[in-house]
């Protein structure tokens, strides 16, 4: 049996079976260090240890006490509040709004009457202090610390007990016991160890803000995501002014969660009712417009979907997607050459999803299929219509889950058509004339009077 791995790369992280002066993997030099082991006893084998209380599958504990920020969408992606020693991993692109979302969040918390730290390692107080003032939270009981050295800020955590601590960015701790920079995959591994362990022995709840790669992941190792309790992602282009925070693992909730947020002069204000607000500058009847009915979490939400057609001059035509899957685009695209005998060679195809939101579900086939028809035929789908549904490769619409659900937010906001697959036991909504189609083919001939 091969020997185990006993070495690791401290910048890239990278196991290695030997000492090396340059690790393999990143190309860094002087970074390889041995791994700890467990002490053994005499004979080789492992130490004794003491032994753990078990309980089984029945044992019913009391559920976790949560405190209410008062910010209803944030409380919404938490899963009805913050849970008391849960530590939150937060991640966004730079200057999207983590520093100022996660001020005011602190602040509506220690309004609370939770006891707040806000410590910084990217900004001086004096920074922290002029955004406060900015956003006219002042008067906010919460405390401030500007620290990078994770000794001293647990050395302060502890003397202070606090029940909540934000500490921005992870990625600026350093431990004095590990030689490497500040931000490599070491210091940010042990870093975030040492902050959470700390949370669940003291009873604290620790958020971290994460910053991300060009990827939109966050930076450094993954085993970051999986010590924590809850990975939020707050998203948004800054050319818009929604930010979406989106919860993709919750211990203690749903996931893929969201919270809708609007960037203003004074910060960021919840949005109540995304829906009307994506909607609520859509011209009416424009070809290549299409209002989809998706759901985000446990939330029903519509959005429109836009498309444009034009004639390409390029031996291969553009495909440019903007909040949706580039590969889903193709597919569609294919599905319709293939199974309609709609080609669009020739033909530059640009997609959007208006207000910066991004669509991952399948549901959003149809509506994407519908809004490049549209675009392409020039031909404007009814503005009270919606359409949802998963297209497959055979070109039938499959049913999507939560189509009850869909129908009821359409119906809220003033829609009296929907586009469906078939779908057995799903009521229409008052007020909603439900149109079920089988396949693309049929949804084409009877939107375009083509296939």
């Amino acid at each position: 049996m091969s020997k185990a791995p006993a070495f690791t790369c401290t910048a890239c992280g990278a196991a290695h079976r030997k000492w090396n002066g340059q690790c393999e993997a990143c190309g860094a030099w002087n970074t390889i260090v041995e791994d700890g082991a467990l002490s053994t006893g005499p004979k080789g084998s492992l130490a004794k240890g003491r032994s753990i209380p078990l309980t089984d599958l029945a044992t019913q504990g009391a559920a976790p006490p949560r405190a209410s920020s008062g910010i209803s969408e944030l409380d919404r992606v938490l899963g009805g509040g913050l849970v008391a020693a849960s530590a939150i991993l937060v991640g966004g692109d730079p200057g999207i709004g983590k520093s100022t979302l996660l001020l005011q969040a602190v602040s509506a918390f220690a309004n609370k009457g939770l006891k707040c730290l806000y410590i910084s390692g990217e900004e001086a107080a004096a920074q922290v202090q002029m955004r406060a003032e900015r956003l006219g939270l002042t008067k906010a009981p919460v405390g401030l610390g500007a620290e990078t050295n994770l000794r001293d800020i647990l050395t302060t955590l502890d003397r202070e007990k606090p029940d909540l601590a934000v500490i921005d960015s992870i990625q600026t701790m350093w431990l004095d016991t590990i030689e490497a920079a500040p931000g490599s995959v070491s210091q940010v591994r042990a870093a975030a160890h040492e902050l959470v362990t700390f949370a669940k022995k003291k009873g604290v709840s620790v958020i971290l803000v994460g910053h991300v790669t060009k990827e939109g992941q966050i930076a450094g190792p993954r085993v970051v995501e999986h010590m924590v309790d809850t990975v939020l992602y707050f998203e948004g282009e800054r050319g818009h002014q929604f930010r979406i925070l989106r919860a993709v693992k919750n211990r203690f909730g749903a996931a893929d969660e969201i919270g809708v947020f609007e960037m203003t002069g004074g910060g960021l204000s919840e949005v109540t009712n995304p829906s009307a607000l994506f909607l609520s500058d859509r011209e009416r009847a424009t070809p290549g417009s299409a209002v989809f009915a998706g759901i985000e979490g446990t939330r029903p939400m519509l959005m429109e979907i836009q498309a444009l057609v034009a004639p390409s001059t390029l031996a291969s035509p553009r495909r440019t997607v903007v909040g949706i899957d580039g590969a889903r685009l193709s597919t569609i695209l294919a599905v319709l050459e293939a199974r309609v005998g709609i080609t669009f060679a020739g033909l530059d195809v640009f997609l959007n999803v208006a207000g910066g939101m991004r669509v991952n579900e399948p549901a959003a086939d149809l509506a994407i299929a519908g809004a490049i028809l549209s675009a392409r035929e020039d031909v404007a789908i009814p503005p009270d219509m919606v359409l949802f549904g998963e297209i497959s490769l055979s070109g039938a619409l499959r049913p999507v889950s939560q189509m009850e659900n869909r129908l009821k937010e359409a119906a809220k906001l003033g829609f009296n058509q929907a586009v469906a697959p078939r779908a057995a036991k799903v009521q229409s909504q008052a007020g909603i004339t439900l149109r079920e189609m089988a396949d693309l083919t049929a949804f084409v001939g009877e939107m375009f009077g083509a296939g």
